[in-house]
Order: C-alpha cells, then sequence, then structure tokens
C-alpha cells in the first residue's frame, strides 16, 4: 500500500479556522434595536457610533465624515436588509447646534456598503433644505429631488417596486411628498444615516418613533389576508409612540380601562386583556360570543362591555354586553333579525348604547334603551353613518358621515337633532373619539382617493386631533393602518395618551 504524504500542520490550522466562526466576525456585527447591523460606510477618520434605548425605544446615531455627495459617501448606518417594497419612518432631530450647515440626517436604502453605491434616501439638512437625494449608478454623480425649505420631524421613505418617495412633516402637519423612479436591487440596505459633512467635527442625532413596515401585498384579500400588528401607545403631546406588544395575526382596536391596567383588544373572534403594568395578555371569557368584530367599547364606569358578534348563521352583527371580568353568559341587546348592529358607544349614564345599525336597507345611527330594548333612529341622511360616541357630559354624539360625498366628522345632540359637521378638509375622516376630559376628539383621516363608504385595513394613515370647541386639526401620527387601528374609544383615563394598532408584515 501507499502510504500517503502527511499534511502539514499548519494545513489542519487553517481549516479549523475556515470552519470556525470567527470572533472578529462576530465581533464586527452589531445588532441595533431593529437593525441588523450599524458601521461607518467610507472609512471616515474618526469611528462614528450606535445606541438604542429600549425604554423609548429610540436610537442616538454619532458620525464624523466628509459628505454624501458626488461620487463617494462617508456615513454611519444602521441597516436592515430587506426584500422587495417597504416604508421606514422616524421622528429625527440633530442633537446640538451643528458646525456646518450641510450635516445630514434621515433613511437610506442602497445597493452595497461600498462608499460609491447605487441608493435613494430621505435626506434632512442642517439647514432648510430636505430632500430625496439619489446615486442612479455606482460611481455617479449625486442628484436630488428637493421637498421643500424647511426642517421636517417627521420622515418616511417609502418603496413601491422602482418607485421611491419621500414624505416629510413638521410634527402637527400633513407630509409634503416627492417620488423619484430608481432601479435599485431587490434585496437592499435599508435605515438610518448621519453624516457630519466634516471630517473634523462628530454630530449627533436622535431618531424616535422608528419603523420598518412591510406592508400588505398589492392583491391581498380583505377580510381574509392578514399580515401582522402592532398595539401601540402614543402620547398626544410629543407624539412619541412606543410598541407595547407585536403578534403576526390581525389585533385590533384597544380599549383603554378607566381603571389604567389593561388594554382590551379582539384578535380572530376573541377578546384579550394587555396588562399594562406586566405586559402579559390574558383571554377574556365571553361565553359563547366567540366571533367579535372590532367594535367593542367599554362603559363610562368602566364595569361592562360591549360586544359586536357575529351570530346565527347570516353571521349578523349582534350586540352583547358582558361584565368587564368576563362571563360565560353574556346578555344579547339586540337581535338578530333586526339587522346588523355595529356597537360603538355608552351613554354616560350606562342606561343607553348608540349602534351603527343596517335597518331598512340604509346605516344609520341608533340608539336602544338596555332595560327595554327599545330602539331609536337618530339619523336619516344617506348613505353611511357610522362611528356613533357620546361625549362625557352627555349631551352629544359625535360621528362620521359620508352624506356630502367625503366621509366627515359630524355632531348632534343625544336625541338626533341640530346635526352638525365638524371636518371640512379633503380627507376622509372616521371613528371621533372624545378625551375623559372632554376637551380633544381623537380621529384617523384616510386619503382623499379611498371610497367613502369603506374603512380599508392597510393604508397610510394620518391620526388627527381637534379641540371639542373647534379649530385647525393637528396630526399627531403618521401611521400604516386603517381598519382596527382606532375604531374605539382609546383614550388614557388622564387624557394624555391613546392606544392604537399598526400594522406590518412580521
Amino acid at each position: 500500500m501507499q502510504k500517503q504524504p502527511a499534511v502539514p500542520l499548519w494545513s489542519w490550522v487553517f481549516v479549523l479556522l475556515l470552519l470556525t466562526p470567527s470572533p472578529i466576525l462576530f465581533a464586527q456585527m452589531q445588532p441595533l434595536g431593529v437593525f441588523d447591523h450599524h458601521e461607518d460606510i467610507g472609512s471616515p477618520k474618526s469611528k462614528g457610533s450606535g445606541s438604542y434605548n429600549k425604554d423609548d425605544q429610540s436610537y442616538t446615531l454619532s458620525s464624523t465624515s466628509k459628505n454624501m455627495w458626488t461620487n463617494a459617501d462617508q456615513f454611519h448606518f444602521a441597516w436592515k436588509k430587506i426584500k422587495g417594497d417597504f416604508i421606514i419612518k422616524a421622528t429625527v432631530r440633530f442633537i446640538g447646534k451643528g458646525t456646518d450647515p450641510h450635516r445630514k440626517i434621515g433613511i437610506i436604502a442602497r445597493d452595497k456598503l461600498t462608499t460609491n453605491s447605487r441608493y435613494a434616501d430621505a435626506c434632512v439638512h442642517g439647514e432648510s433644505l430636505t430632500s430625496l437625494q439619489y446615486r442612479s449608478a455606482d460611481g455617479d454623480t449625486t442628484g436630488q429631488v428637493i421637498i421643500s425649505s424647511y426642517n421636517p420631524t417627521e420622515i418616511e421613505l417609502e418603496r413601491s417596486g422602482n418607485t421611491f418617495t419621500f414624505s416629510a412633516a413638521t410634527f402637527g402637519e400633513n407630509y409634503k411628498s416627492v417620488t423619484k423612479e430608481i432601479v435599485l436591487n431587490d434585496e437592499v440596505y435599508a435605515g438610518l444615516f448621519i453624516c457630519s459633512h466634516n471630517e473634523n467635527v462628530t454630530e449627533q442625532a436622535e431618531f424616535s418613533n422608528v419603523r420598518i413596515i412591510i406592508p400588505a401585498a398589492k392583491d391581498f384579500r380583505p377580510y381574509r389576508d392578514y399580515i401582522g400588528s402592532h398595539i401601540e401607545v402614543m402620547d398626544v403631546t410629543s407624539g412619541l409612540s412606543k410598541i407595547l406588544y407585536s403578534a403576526p395575526n390581525s389585533l385590533q382596536a384597544p380599549n383603554w380601562t378607566p381603571d389604567n391596567k389593561y388594554l382590551i383588544y379582539n384578535s380572530e373572534g376573541l377578546m384579550y386583556k394587555y396588562d399594562l403594568v406586566n405586559g402579559t395578555i390574558a383571554k377574556l371569557n365571553t361565553g359563547f360570543v366567540k366571533d367579535n368584530n372590532n367594535d367593542h367599547v367599554l362603559s363610562f364606569d368602566g364595569k361592562t362591555l360591549g360586544l359586536s358578534n357575529h351570530t346565527g348563521k347570516d353571521r349578523t352583527s349582534t350586540i352583547y354586553t358582558v361584565p368587564v371580568s368576563g362571563s360565560d353568559n353574556p346578555t344579547m341587546i339586540t337581535s338578530d333579525t333586526s339587522g346588523h348592529s355595529y356597537f360603538h358607544g355608552f351613554s354616560p349614564d350606562g342606561k343607553r348604547m348608540v349602534f351603527t345599525g343596517l335597518r331598512n336597507k340604509q346605516f344609520n345611527i341608533w340608539a336602544i334603551d338596555i332595560a327595554t330594548k327599545k330602539e331609536t333612529q337618530l339619523t336619516e341622511a344617506p348613505p353611511l353613518n357610522d362611528g356613533s360616541e357620546y361625549t362625557p357630559d352627555g349631551k352629544y354624539i359625535y360621528f362620521n358621515s359620508a352624506r356630502t360625498g367625503t366621509m366627515k366628522i359630524w355632531k348632534m345632540k343625544a336625541d338626533g337633532s341640530e346635526e352638525e359637521q365638524v371636518t371640512f378638509d379633503e380627507y376622509n375622516d372616521w371613528f371621533p373619539h372624545i378625551s375623559p376630559d372632554g376637551k380633544w376628539i381623537l380621529y384617523e383621516s384616510f386619503p382623499k382617493e379611498i371610497d367613502p363608504l369603506t374603512h380599508p385595513f392597510y393604508k397610510r394613515i394620518y391620526l388627527r386631533l381637534m379641540l371639542v370647541k373647534g379649530g385647525v386639526p393637528k396630526t399627531i401620527g403618521y401611521v400604516y393602518g386603517g381598519q382596527g387601528s382606532i375604531n374605539v374609544p382609546s383614550w388614557s383615563p388622564d387624557s394624555k395618551k391613546i392606544a392604537f394598532v399598526s400594522n406590518s408584515k412580521l
């Protein structure tokens, strides 16, 4: 037998190095919050940094870097590899006055981590320039599409195929947007960036309300296909929002209990309680009522939960009540033979309930006396009236109506008299919710392009705030959601926060 030559020791060492995960490689990969990694691009002479605050879910990035322009870039980048369409949004601010007016922060998507890669970004400068910047080919000169000369706080970069849209706003206002067709790889590196525009100066910036959204497929089937959900809580003054819980299925319509202990929401026909202190979740016992939709409301005293449940072979939406602690035997309030009844609010004294009822082939707002079960029609104007809710003093009912051709917020006295339009702009407005202190109206606005007779899933919507006494609405939430986001009253007891659902494919 021929003797095989001995394998040199250095060869075995080399093989072991190849097969053994390198601590150097692991050290280089630095996950940051929702991002896979953060690093310097373009080899600046001083190292940048990134940190994540779990308490408020914010990011801080720093960089000492030359520029992001012409045919080469230097910046610090927190990135995640994403395939296909996406929306990335953030609230942004520079920390400190800064040195160079051309320092830059924003959201970027690029093919490669090389300094000359193709890219598209949503860029906010230290001065007033705000623009969608891009490089159409590796090593090409940077171009830009200017939105406006102002300093926004809310920014969003959306990819739909090869169309990139940069939307920007100052908190309280609605987005201004620009678009650009840019061919990038199907899978890109996308995330947050900062560039100091001065290789001898370190700049810092904070990014809060960061959301990476993978939208629903364009051919999704409403009420059949669902994507994931985030339950969020927002401070209405600052707009700072925090994700409390995420799930890959549909979660909808959080009610905030008056004792400030729980959020009650529906998912797949059942009701759940999210514990605001411990972060635990428990199923709420609703007995045989197990096909609940997102029209459920707590009584003003917090003792009773009203439900809209699909009942019978025709799955007629029917109103039931249960104690907030749950029950094996819910009480039926409306009959499943009367037509669909979608519950929206208790009167403050707990004696009446208001709902959207399909009666005589028309959706109108009705009230029902809980003791006698007598129904009273409150609106008559076609084609759709919905989302009724009492004010805390019981004097008025706010609702939304499509009677003008656009869905708008209206109000009327509790007996249905003196109907009056409240909102007037181009958007389709749904589900007015009055703060417990009676001062504010929260509602959601859909784009003017949607059918006002629908309340669809998975759209870019605004959460808006308006004084009950009137005035200009203020946009406080820039959300991917819609159906199920704020269908029900969701104010905190102190009128300082709201709960809502946003969506993304998880």
